[in-house]
């Protein structure tokens, strides 16, 4: 039977909850989920990663020579339950539907759902949602699913609330009021895809490829190369109107393999993001290959026989000689909005830098700072390579009782400074377990140097860390002390010593503000 025009694709998605979206975008975790990747390849040689936890098929042939989406399902959920990962997998119209499927709560046998109880919902290892049935399946959710911060707000405040009260808006009302992202969320929200895309194949070539020799061993080149490739891949599509959504990485080894990935991307595809997702692909096939190496040192000698899988068989044996990249999903370019004041050029040619910089001396060797949470101030900045989009472990956003407030110190010390810190008299300085100090102080040695005399001084301020796990638990009583040198530090009594966390640059009379 032949697929009707313009009905949605039939897509299965695979959901693994051990990476959630908190999780950090980066190549440990790519690496890692490389082996979910590879199991659900079996089924399917076209898979499109999303990010790592979750990936994606099309349903339609699979599904038809594994006897169904139910039995197909299963299969993919067992295949990967026996690398003792759990994972869960939905099927519906688009992909969108497909990842919420995925993720819907389980149901009781007898078929109540902790979650939306709508009819055409087959119940499996994950949830299969019937064809045509996707949007009363999609109606309950509400818009915060989307993804578009700016609507998960204003939407409810306008009385809208679930994804079915914003499908019955007009089509012509939800561009005009919301814009290109509210008519995107608009289709998602209606079961269709996030844009109308053309299945033929373009008449023109719009791969591009780089040839490495000699074979190129190493990650950082090709890595480098994928950055300035993916902008030739760009402006071509750029010409034509075009731009990209998802790109096939394909490289050819030296031993003549070929390898490649699917890589989709939630807006467009930048030069950057391209080169990003080509070092995770190197890094899992690394991975890969060192698997297999301590495996055949492990395993009997009858498994590397004829006929048996090489662990490390996906794996750039001998060095790569070529990379290419094929936009698979084309989609019309709608534009983008750059910097009013040209920041966008400049942020081009750090990337560009950075990116020679890691070619020559190493991923790690350009790092950037990402702003984070927790109550130290060496926990509210995390360094990160550049070009990961990795999420700090302690998001920002969250309010931290006991944070030291505004302005932040100036400099912070990895390892805090051993102080000492005494009366008027000589004697320490104490504080009690109800954060009273034993006398105010009056001078301080910070790291073994000189006495200063602390000329200001605030505090002590408490910080009860972790209490209900006595392996990690710590208090602490922070001050705030200025010296007659006319420096500022960040002071902090823990176990009965005095500790220096870091050191504040005064720009104003500091006595005044203390």
């Amino acid at each position: 039977m032949s697929k009707a025009r313009g009905a949605p694709r039939r897509v299965l998605a695979v959901w693994c909850p051990d990476w959630s979206p908190d999780v950090p975008d980066a190549g440990p975790e790519a690496r890692a989920f490389e082996q979910v990747v590879a199991a659900v390849a079996e089924f399917c040689p076209r898979v499109e990663v999303v990010r790592p936890g979750i990936c994606a098929i099309g349903a339609g042939g699979p599904a038809r020579y594994f006897g169904g989406e139910e039995a197909l399902a299963r299969k993919i959920t067992d295949a990967v339950a026996a690398l003792g990962i759990v994972c869960r997998a939905g099927v519906a119209d688009g992909l969108f539907a497909a990842q919420l499927a995925a993720r819907a709560p389980p149901r009781d046998p007898a078929g109540a759902s902790a979650g939306t109880g709508t009819p055409g919902v087959i119940v499996t290892p994950g949830v299969i949602v019937t064809p045509g049935a996707t949007p009363a399946f999609l109606a309950p959710y509400p818009v915060s699913v989307l993804g578009v911060p700016v609507l998960a707000d204003l939407l409810p405040r306008l009385g809208i609330r679930t994804l079915g009260d914003f499908a019955r808006l007009p089509v012509a009302d939800a561009a005009n009021r919301f814009g290109v992202p509210g008519a995107r969320a608009h289709r998602l929200a209606r079961g269709l895809d996030p844009r109308p895309l053309t299945p033929r194949q373009p008449s023109a070539d719009l791969s591009v490829h780089i040839d490495f020799d000699p074979p190129a061993g190493q990650a950082e080149p090709v890595v480098f190369a994928a950055k300035a490739l993916a902008g030739r891949m760009q402006a071509g599509l750029a010409a034509r109107g075009l731009a990209c959504v998802r790109v096939q990485v394909q490289a050819t080894c030296a031993d003549g393999r070929d390898i490649t990935r699917l890589w989709r991307h939630d807006g467009l595809l930048s030069a950057l993001a391209v080169a990003e997702r080509v070092r995770w692909q190197l890094d899992s096939w690394r991975a890969s290959q060192d698997a297999g190496r301590s495996d055949a040192g492990r395993s009997d000698p009858e498994r590397s026989g004829p006929g048996k899988r090489d662990p490390g068989e996906a794996s750039p044996a001998g060095g790569i000689i070529r990379l290419r990249l094929v936009p698979d999903q084309l989609v019309r370019d709608e534009g983008r909005q750059l910097g009013l004041w040209g920041d966008a050029v400049i942020s081009d040619r750090v990337a560009r830098a950075a990116t020679r910089v890691q070619a020559m001396l190493g991923h790690e060797a350009v790092m950037r700072p990402v702003l984070a949470g927790g109550r130290d101030p060496a926990e509210q900045v995390t360094l990160v390579p550049f070009g990961d989009s990795r999420a700090p472990l302690l998001p920002a956003g969250r309010p931290w009782p006991g944070r030291i407030p505004a302005p932040a110190p100036a400099t912070v010390y990895p390892v805090p400074l051993a102080a000492r810190v005494t009366d008027d008299a000589g004697d320490a300085v104490t504080v009690t377990g109800r954060a009273e100090a034993s006398a105010p102080p009056a001078r301080l040695s910070a790291g073994g140097g000189p006495w200063l005399t602390v000329t200001a001084w605030a505090g002590p301020w408490p910080v009860s860390e972790r209490w209900w796990a006595a392996a990690s638990a710590r208090r602490r009583a922070r001050f705030q002390l200025v010296t007659g040198d006319g420096n500022a530090w960040l002071a902090a009594v823990q176990d009965g010593r005095w500790l220096i966390e870091a050191s504040y640059d005064l720009t104003v009379d500091a006595t005044a503000s203390c």
